[in-house]
Order: C-alpha cells, then sequence, then structure tokens
C-alpha cells in the first residue's frame, strides 16, 4: 500500500512502505512509542507503559514488558516477516509467559523492573507509575497488587508484533482467543518517511474475539476500607493475638498521625499515615492486613522537604531498629513479611512519633 500526500489539495505526492531490516528498531520504537500498540480497539480507556525491554526469563529474554492502568501485564514479542522462525512467533510468547508464572518470584520480578526503570528514567518503579497514569500512592499500591494477582495466576496478555503478518498467524490468533482463555492480539505495523517524519499505520487482529468473550478482569469494583473494615479483615485473615497487635499498632500511627490514607485494593486492606509537613499526599509507610509493611522512602523526591523528611526518618529507624534492612530505600519500596517487622513494630512507631515532633 502506498500514502498520498498533498499540500492544500495539489501536488500529489506517493510514499512508499518502508521495509524494516532489524527487529531492535522495533522494538525501541515499540519502547518509545507504546502508543502504537492500538489496544484502544481493545478498550478505549486502555493506556500501556512499556517498562522493560529485554525482560530475563528462564525461556529466554521477552522483547517488552508492559503494564496498563488496571495492572495488567502484557508479554511483546517482536518478529519481522523475513525471519525463517515467525510461525512460532505465538508459542515463543506463550513460553515466555509460562516461564514468567512457574519461576518468577515477584518481590524479583519488582526489583528487576526497578532496575530497567531506574536505569532508563532515573526514578523508581512507583513514581513512573504514578506520574504516566496520573495515580496517587495508594492507587499504585493497589495496581502492583493486581500486577501480582496476574502474575501469580499467570494471567498475561500477549502481543505479537510484526511489519507484516500472514493470513495464518492471524487465523491462529482468532483461533486460540475464540478456544480458550488467553489473550493473543497480533499488531501489523505499516513504515513510511516523510521528510523528518516518521509515519506507522498499526492494525490489530484478535481483539474483536476478546471484546465479546469475556469482560477484563480488572473490571472488579474496587473497595474503599476503613478502620472498622480493616480491624474486621485482621480478624479474618490472622490470628488472634497477631492481630491484636497489628490493631494496636494502627491505633497507635492512627493517634501519631495528622490523616490516614486508606488504600482500596480488592481484597486486602491496606492504610498509611500521614505526616501533612513531610507531604499531604504520600505516607512514608503502608501496612496491609496480610500483615506486610512497605516503606516508601524512595516516594520522596520530589522537594527538598520531602527529601529532609525521607533522610531523617531512615536515620530514625536506623536508631531504633538498627537491624531493619534499608540499604535499597533511595531506589526501592522496602517489602517486611510480618515476621520481619511486627517483633520490631514498636521501634517502627517511635521513629515515626520522633519524626512528626521534629515537623512541628
Amino acid at each position: 500500500m502506498a500514502i498520498i500526500i498533498t499540500t492544500q489539495g495539489k501536488q500529489a505526492r506517493k510514499i512508499e512502505k518502508l521495509v524494516v531490516d532489524k527487529e531492535d528498531y522495533v522494538q525501541q520504537y515499540i519502547y518509545n512509542n507504546p502508543e502504537a500498540i492500538p489496544l484502544y480497539d481493545i478498550r478505549e480507556d486502555i493506556k500501556l507503559l512499556i517498562l522493560a525491554r529485554e525482560f530475563p526469563t528462564d525461556s529466554g529474554p521477552i522483547d517488552a514488558l508492559g503494564v496498563d492502568k488496571e495492572g495488567e501485564v502484557y508479554i511483546v514479542e517482536t518478529k519481522l516477516f523475513k525471519n525463517p522462525d515467525k510461525r512460532t512467533v505465538v508459542a515463543q510468547s506463550m513460553d515466555y509467559g509460562a516461564s514468567l508464572w512457574k519461576n518468577a518470584d515477584y518481590d524479583t520480578f519488582i526489583q528487576t523492573l526497578e532496575s530497567h526503570i531506574q536505569k532508563e528514567f532515573k526514578i523508581s518503579l512507583s513514581e513512573k507509575l504514578k506520574t504516566f497514569f496520573n495515580l496517587t500512592d495508594e492507587e499504585v499500591v493497589a495496581l502492583l497488587g493486581r500486577v501480582k494477582s496476574h502474575l501469580d495466576d499467570g494471567s498475561f496478555r500477549f502481543v505479537v508484533l510484526m511489519d507484516q503478518l500472514e493470513s495464518r498467524l492471524k487465523d491462529l490468533i482468532l483461533y486460540v482467543n475464540q478456544n480458550s482463555q488467553f489473550n493473543i492480539y497480533a499488531v501489523e505495523l505499516e513504515y513510511y518517511h516523510f521528510e523528518q517524519h516518521e509515519i506507522v499505520i498499526p492494525k490489530i487482529y484478535g481483539a474483536e474475539v476478546k471484546k465479546e468473550v469475556k469482560a477484563p478482569s480488572s473490571s472488579r469494583p474496587r473497595r474503599q476500607w476503613d478502620k472498622d473494615s480493616l480491624f474486621r479483615e485482621l480478624d479474618v485473615s490472622l490470628d488472634r493475638e497477631t492481630a491484636k497487635q497489628m490493631k494496636d499498632a494502627y491505633v497507635r500511627f492512627e493517634r501519631i498521625g495528622d490523616r490516614i490514607l486508606w488504600g482500596t485494593g480488592t481484597t486486602i486492606a491496606s492504610y498509611g499515615p500521614i505526616i501533612e509537613k513531610a507531604s499531604s499526599t504520600k505516607s512514608l509507610l503502608s501496612v496491609f492486613s496480610s500483615g506486610k509493611l512497605m516503606l516508601k522512602l524512595n516516594w520522596f523526591t520530589n522537594s527538598d522537604k520531602e527529601l529532609e523528611a525521607r533522610e531523617n526518618f531512615r536515620e530514625l529507624l536506623e536508631r531504633h531498629i538498627p537491624e531493619l534492612p534499608l540499604s535499597d530505600y533511595k531506589t526501592s519500596e522496602l517489602r517486611y513479611e510480618l515476621q520481619e517487622w511486627l517483633p520490631h513494630s514498636a521501634g517502627i512507631i517511635k521513629a515515626f512519633e520522633e519524626l512528626k515532633e521534629a515537623q512541628r
């Protein structure tokens, strides 16, 4: 196909389709321009963020790994039509998905993404998600929770990108989508060049089936938690003594903080105590009804006030709980299991209280 360009209806110029010689060019183009994948044909409000290129798995590197605002995980594989192995691209993509599901520990998965984001954008994964999707701190936590669920379930969306799709591949993708729970999409990208402009025409195949078969799992309503529902969830999720300790910790954080920022997780409650003079929108830590604690010092980078609060809190934590590992606090959220932090909860709360006093 050729494109005709005119100036005010005159001086027609014919632009021929370009031949792409290197898959690396396609990978980099999608990394820089994820909008070129027309996921809006699946659902109008989908916006894709490519988090990493060459994401490692035991089956080999995934060309590109991305997420959308709902926490759906996208495995993107690129192939040129001239490549002899193009017929196996669907099996190759699913092999990556199987490897990611079977072998990827969530914390390792997040740490790998953190290193990619830090290298490329010089900010944390959470900050990238927050700014790209315009989310609050707690919405980022909820999004990552949904990512974890998809990783645990092996529920991924597969995207095959090619410069030209053969009809058999289109038929295969339609067949798999129609007769399984997999979400596989093929995208054909046509490239053109005019003066200093690159023109890309994307076409997606496979979306028409899934729009009829299955609504996205992320359509489940989010939940707004509060103190009463948190306490009920603690009683259900934990033994009596542990639930009591978690409730006591909440009461103390509530008394010290200026207000509580509540999470919106579907099944897991979370809260973050706010110190207004440190940040009116961010909490330095989040506590979850599953028993986990997250320190979010790496989120406090937007002003001198935030940086000062972050460093003061780190120093106080090291003073009161020297055994608590904080080495990656500048670049990553620090996640602790129940048994790792609850025995030290008094020290954490004391550090938080002293930080609040210092902010007066």
